[in-house]
């Protein structure tokens, strides 16, 4: 892209007592995402900050490379990035600013109707099938990393977990949300592109009820997951208890790791969406009510400014970057 570093600018509360500050979207383990605008202002970016320090305290420089590298490589309408730059303290990755916030915000006002849940997870679907193709398992699927852009699409975000893996092969790492990891990942078994269809199971489960494995300790959370029991509750749609069951059970049984591949998820509970005009975006979301009107920034919530600068790191290992 052509976008300059030096033509960001960040964009300011416009009122309220952050008015003046500059806009922060998230706050996270990683750093944060940013509000940011161009000088001749034509559009709007969400601009991650992550220190280049703390990414080598944690041992995440690979992650970070390959972040990038994925989505440097990827052209796909519901997968966000435009470029990416760094100085001596940050790595910055600028991505398209989807204004209408995380799902996860939306999901505190209640759980969503079965019809709104089809359309939020056929475009993780759409966003799974790219990614897959290119050999690339997502890992970490949760309301928190999907993002309605002002139409009410759905957007993945953050690559952090994502992994190039071959057909057929398996990789061991322990990498995920607790709540949404695949038993074959707690038991370390060795896992591969079934996990992302469990976690898609997780992802509508906890969309229509709450989420289904849930303590305040990882060791609790694995637990229940190993046992397996999703309880369902009496209001929920023999078509919604059929695909989540289908997607969670063991990783050769699971719905779109058999040998139809994701066309069998397609085909189950998405049975009237029309595909071809959701890749377009020419359908009407149903996501569109929970996007509220106002300043640019009215779908998130608001974050202090953070005045303090990470130390600076020289080792070199974002030459590439």
């Amino acid at each position: 892209s052509t976008l300059k570093f030096k033509d960001l600018i960040p964009v300011l509360y416009q009122e309220g007592r952050f008015q003046g500050d500059p806009v922060t979207l998230g706050v996270g383990g990683f750093g944060r995402v940013q509000l940011m605008t161009t000088v001749n202002h034509g559009k709007y970016y969400a601009m991650k900050r992550v220190s280049k320090k703390q990414i080598v305290v944690k041992r995440q420089e690979e992650h970070m490379l390959f972040e990038k590298k994925i989505l440097k490589a990827i052209q796909c309408d519901f997968i966000v990035l435009y470029a990416a730059f760094k100085d001596t303290r940050y790595i910055y990755m600028v991505m398209e600013f989807c204004g209408g916030g995380e799902i996860w915000t939306k999901l505190k006002e209640g759980r969503f109707d079965e019809h709104v849940v089809v359309f939020c997870t056929a475009c993780v679907v759409e966003a799974y099938a790219y990614l897959h193709k290119k050999n690339i398992m997502y890992r970490d699927l949760k309301p928190e990393n999907l993002m309605l852009d002002m139409k009410g699409y759905v957007k993945l975000v953050d690559f952090g977990f994502a992994k190039e893996l071959i057909r057929g092969e398996k990789t061991y790492s322990f990498v995920g949300t607790p709540e949404y990891m695949a038993p074959e990942i707690i038991k370390n078994q060795g896992h591969d592109f079934a996990v992302d269809f469990w976690s898609l199971g997780i992802l509508i489960f906890e969309l229509l009820v709450g989420p289904p494995f849930s303590s305040s300790e990882p060791q609790k959370i694995y637990s229940k997951i190993l046992d397996g029991e999703l309880k369902f509750p009496p209001y929920l749609s023999e078509a919604a208890k059929s695909i989540i069951s289908k997607l969670c059970p063991r990783p050769g049984q699971r719905l779109g790791n058999t040998k139809n591949g994701i066309k069998d998820v397609r085909h189950h509970w998405y049975s009237s969406m029309n595909w071809h005009k959701l890749r377009m975006c020419q359908l009407d979301a149903p996501t569109i009510r929970l996007i509220r009107k106002g300043p640019c920034y009215i779908n998130f919530d608001k974050f202090p400014q953070d005045h303090t600068l990470a130390e600076e790191e020289f080792s070199g290992w974002d030459r590439d970057f």
